[in-house]
């Protein structure tokens, strides 16, 4: 690339590389281990908060042996839906690790919502139990379908139930999935239904501060596994509490989100997934635990994803080249 241009990628260019979701899977599992190791650099986010419930946030991260380095700038906001704008949003920039010169600008959205789906399989390839064959899916927007196409990467999947406070927006989801995951997909009338007796779990509503959870304890089967995209907003703590493993994808950050209110009723996590995926310590050890991972969605995934993006771009000729 010429020191005096970026690369510039549309959100449709971003799309139109189209990069598998098992090599982002494989990706991040690859950033985890270097992570659990100590070889990558990445500070809690600093955000704004504009409106109640609503963030935009500042991910800057470092992965050396990926030659990965930038910073997204993300947001947030739940109330965007009624106006049929995007629920997340923002742009990312990736550095060139030597000079620091930016090497390319990129839509962050399809980064986002692939990289989060293939956290929660990271987690539950370490998590879960092996042969763990049905999934609960509670919110059925972008992540729903992110992370049930990221676990049927991982998991051979016979049986999946929907659940979604807008029937309508269910029963398209159980249609439109049904093609991408070649299973029948259950339409089910209330959030328990989705939950007991399943082997995978994972809710992904809106993220926020002071929820009204729902999921009690007993609804999470023993040897179940969850993924609480939405943080605890679905969970109530005494459900979280029944945990035998209850795991993040970096403690700091969620030590900064309690400072700032959230996880009022969540127990401390045991380990994060760079230590689960390097060895340092256990994932899933008998049958019979039940396991939750809260991702939290990490600037490390980004990148991991985003120098993908760019390598395949650069190979192909695609995005614009933009005057410094």
């Amino acid at each position: 690339m010429n020191a005096n241009t970026v690369l510039y990628l549309s959100r449709k260019d971003v799309e139109t590389l189209n990069i598998p979701m098992s090599d982002i899977i494989d990706a991040l599992n690859n950033m985890f281990r270097e992570k659990g190791e100590g070889r990558v650099e990445m500070p809690p986010k600093p955000g704004i908060h504009t409106r109640e419930d609503a963030f935009i946030h500042a991910m800057p991260a470092y992965i050396p042996s990926m030659n990965a380095a930038g910073v997204k700038w993300i947001s947030g906001y739940p109330e965007n839906q009624k106006k049929k704008l995007p629920y997340i949003s923002g742009l990312l920039i990736l550095n060139d690790p030597e000079t620091g010169l930016p090497l390319a600008i990129m839509d962050a959205t399809w980064i986002t919502a692939r990289r989060t789906g293939a956290a929660t399989a990271i987690a539950a390839k370490y998590l879960a139990r092996k042969e763990s064959s049905s999934v609960g899916i509670l919110a059925c927007g972008v992540q729903g379908r992110n992370n049930l196409e990221a676990l049927a990467c991982l998991f051979k999947i016979s049986k999946v139930k929907a659940f979604d406070i807008y029937p309508e927006i269910a029963q398209q989801y159980a249609e439109e999935m049904k093609e991408v995951v070649h299973v029948d997909i259950e339409v089910v009338k209330n959030p328990k239904e989705a939950v007991v007796g399943l082997d995978l779990v994972v809710t992904s509503g809106p993220i926020l501060k002071n929820p009204s959870p729902v999921i009690e304890a007993d609804w999470l089967a023993e040897g179940a596994f969850a993924s609480p995209v939405d943080f605890d907003s679905y969970w109530k703590g005494e459900a979280l509490r029944q945990a035998d493993k209850l795991a993040t994808d970096d403690i700091d950050q969620m030590g900064y989100y309690r400072k700032t209110g959230y996880f009022k009723n969540t127990p401390q996590p045991y380990a994060d997934l760079g230590e689960i995926v390097s060895g340092r310590k256990p994932g899933r050890e008998k049958a019979e635990e039940r396991t939750i991972s809260i991702n939290l969605g990490i600037a490390l995934d980004d990148m991991a994803t985003a120098i993908l993006i760019y390598q395949k771009a650069a190979e192909q000729g695609i995005g614009t080249k933009l005057q410094l």
